[in-house]
């Protein structure tokens, strides 16, 4: 059956199912005081977070994602079999090879041989793979598309380096989306990237860079990041980036009903907010307790937003973030 697409609506694309998976752990701020010895309240103050959740050192990532995937396809009553292509759009992947989706398939236990592949922009991956899905959508390839978005930053974490140390969580998330009959879908996108930051945020290690042969250090294998300078260049870009992204969708901000962040830091969100100029029940903010889960970050949010009703059937919403790279992108679609 053929459809019209809803005018303002540049690809047809319909979120089906969302669902999340967390550690068992959750880890508190006051733990950390312990752990870290320091004061009472001092993690709390200073990264935002009452809790998060951190995976054990023998968890699998696979295994988290997979859990998301099967609460995703619980909660919209579908079936594997109904799923053809799985996009694993993580920021860190389970091995160098094979890619992650194999592993996330894997675990999954869904059926053998279901197409899928990884897209990986860093923290804002998710809002790639969306993209992606869409495209695949609408040339027929696929029916039915699940995104799946899955970080264990806490095996990355430096405990030496206070600014990032204390802001990560671990988590899983999963939407799931089709074509649908094009009332909903996407109204713009867009990603850019400013390789002038890309040493800003980093893990060294885990591809050709650094490796045994061709040299490395313990340390390259943990995250990195220049908060102060990511944070004044991200700065200086995104008001001319907010409107970019704003011309292309043909909307305003006062036509946003939900917005879904990136959940970076308490300073990032607060700075959204003051950018955007949102009230406080526009933005998904769920920071306090899950902190940054990575490419999870956004997909989590969503979920959070699709389940408490903040998710608007015909109202604009927009997935926003910066990420390693140095990276800008953002979604504007209507549910």
């Amino acid at each position: 059956m053929e459809y019209s697409t809803r005018p303002g609506v540049t690809v047809a694309l319909k979120i089906v199912s969302t669902g999340i998976a967390l550690p068992p752990e959750r880890i508190t701020s006051s733990m950390l005081d312990t752990r870290l010895g320091k004061p009472a309240g001092y993690v709390e103050k200073r990264s935002g977070i009452a809790w998060r959740y951190h995976a054990t050192d023998d968890a699998s990532q696979a295994e988290l994602a997979a859990q998301a995937l099967h609460n995703a396809l619980n909660a919209g009553s579908l079936s594997p079999s109904s799923v053809d292509l799985l996009i694993c759009a993580s920021a860190i992947a389970v091995q160098a090879l094979p890619c992650s989706a194999t592993h996330i398939l894997k675990a999954a236990r869904m059926p053998a041989g279901m197409a899928g592949f990884d897209i990986n922009s860093s923290c804002v991956s998710f809002i790639s793979a969306l993209e992606v899905a869409g495209g695949l959508l609408n040339t027929g390839a696929y029916r039915r598309i699940a995104i799946v978005s899955a970080d264990i930053a806490s095996r990355g974490i430096d405990w030496a380096h206070e600014e990032s140390s204390l802001i990560f969580g671990d988590g899983a998330a999963c939407a799931i989306v089709e074509r649908g009959d094009g009332t909903s879908g996407i109204l713009a996108s867009l990603i850019e990237m400013y390789p002038d930051g890309s040493e800003l945020c980093e893990i060294r290690a885990g591809g050709t860079r650094r490796n045994p042969r061709a040299g490395m250090n313990e340390s390259d294998f943990l995250f990195h990041m220049q908060g102060k300078p990511l944070f004044r260049y991200a700065s200086s870009l995104i008001d001319d980036y907010f409107a970019r992204l704003l011309a292309k969708s043909g909307v305003t901000l006062a036509d946003i009903a939900t917005v879904v962040p990136h959940q970076a830091s308490h300073l990032s969100l607060e700075h959204m907010r003051k950018r955007l100029r949102v009230p406080e029940s526009v933005l998904i903010d769920i920071y306090r307790h899950h902190g940054n889960q990575v490419a999870a970050s956004i997909p989590v949010a969503l979920h959070e937003a699709v389940v408490s009703g903040r998710l608007i059937s015909g109202q604009p919403a927009m997935l926003i973030g910066t990420a390693a790279g140095l990276t800008l992108a953002g979604m504007v679609f209507l549910p």
